[in-house]
């Protein structure tokens, strides 16, 4: 089976990463909105006839807040995307303790790379390492200038040439496509809100252990059951983000693994070569250090160990790769 498609795979995911740029402020606005607009609920209303409290939302007062907050958050959200953007290689290297893979240390490695981007005329990408014994390798990059292919240790010692160039084809196949990008841009999504989370939760956390025992030493506790009710609308209005920022992994559609071993299967000129060190790859992965979860979906075959029951089916919903058994039976196919 030929690889066909890549101008329109480029193009797609070209789109969905235009998608992805306007998405993302929208759903923080979004919950900046609703944010303002609980607090209005909870600190307006009337009494009514039998004195009890009626909670109304002032819809002026609350689009008066948020047309203020809106710069503020645009701007903070830009500068944040803006670094993280192009210091994607540096926090990719961090997540995965990658290095630069020198000529000398494995000429092998080099010479596939060398042969494969000759084959489909593309410039040759960085090559990083990963000291670790067991099997994964992963492409990431936004421009040719950042543009890397990573591989294990435990790949260049256990595979051999024909399993390697299959999977180094696989990963610069992702770079052609333009999937490295579209991923890194959903990494940046990701971490932004998750880090905005994990930040209100310790401020609630820190509020609740000292703010709280000191409201109890004060006659004002009223102060400080408001911050703590903030918080933890803040942290709910968090969590809300951040599902829909993991629903944009729907954007990032699991045929484009199929497509990239296709493309490397082409490349390699040997599915069969591909298939196996797949089968060898899913039976050691690699990496299982990297905590990020965002990063590790860069990865040929994702490390995870998902739970049994209700978190499997959960895990499974936003996975980013099909089962590597799929994988493995299409290119047995070709």
């Amino acid at each position: 089976m030929k690889y066909v498609g890549l101008q329109t795979q480029i193009a797609r995911n070209n789109t969905k990463s235009i998608m992805l740029l306007l998405a993302f402020p929208c759903i923080m606005l979004g919950m900046v909105w609703v944010f303002l607009a609980i607090l209005n609920w909870l600190g307006g209303g009337y009494y009514d006839e039998y004195g009890e409290v009626v909670h109304t939302v002032d819809i002026d007062a609350v689009n008066y807040y948020f047309i203020n907050a809106m710069p503020w958050v645009i701007g903070g959200v830009g500068i944040w995307f803006c670094i993280a953007y192009f210091a994607n290689v540096s926090m990719v290297k961090a997540a995965t303790g990658a290095r630069t893979l020198e000529r000398r240390e494995n000429p092998r490695v080099y010479n596939i790379v060398e042969n494969l981007c000759m084959a489909c005329g593309m410039d040759m990408p960085k090559i990083n390492v990963v000291d670790d014994p067991q099997l994964n390798a992963f492409a990431s990059g936004i421009s040719k200038d950042t543009y890397t292919v990573t591989v294990t240790t435990g790949l260049m010692d256990l595979l051999d040439d024909n399993e390697l160039a299959g999977v180094i084809g696989h990963e610069l196949t992702h770079i052609r496509n333009r999937d490295t990008r579209l991923l890194i841009t959903s990494i940046i999504f990701v971490g932004i809100v998750s880090t905005i989370m994990s930040i209100v939760v310790r401020m609630l956390f820190n509020n609740m252990l000292w703010g709280g025992l000191s409201s109890r030493r004060s006659n004002e506790r009223g102060g400080g059951v408001s911050t703590i009710v903030i918080m933890i609308v803040g942290v709910i209005c968090c969590a809300i983000a951040y599902f829909f920022t993991l629903l944009t992994r729907f954007a990032i559609s699991r045929k484009r693994e199929y497509m990239a071993d296709a493309g490397g299967a082409e490349l390699c000129g040997d599915p069969l070569a591909l298939a196996s060190a797949l089968r060898k790859i899913s039976g050691d992965p690699g990496l299982q250090h990297v905590e990020r979860e965002d990063v590790a979906q860069l990865f040929i075959v994702h490390p995870q160990k998902f739970a049994s029951g209700f978190m499997d089916f959960f895990s499974s919903m936003f996975a980013t790769h099909p089962d590597t058994a799929k994988r493995i039976a299409f290119l047995e196919q070709l």
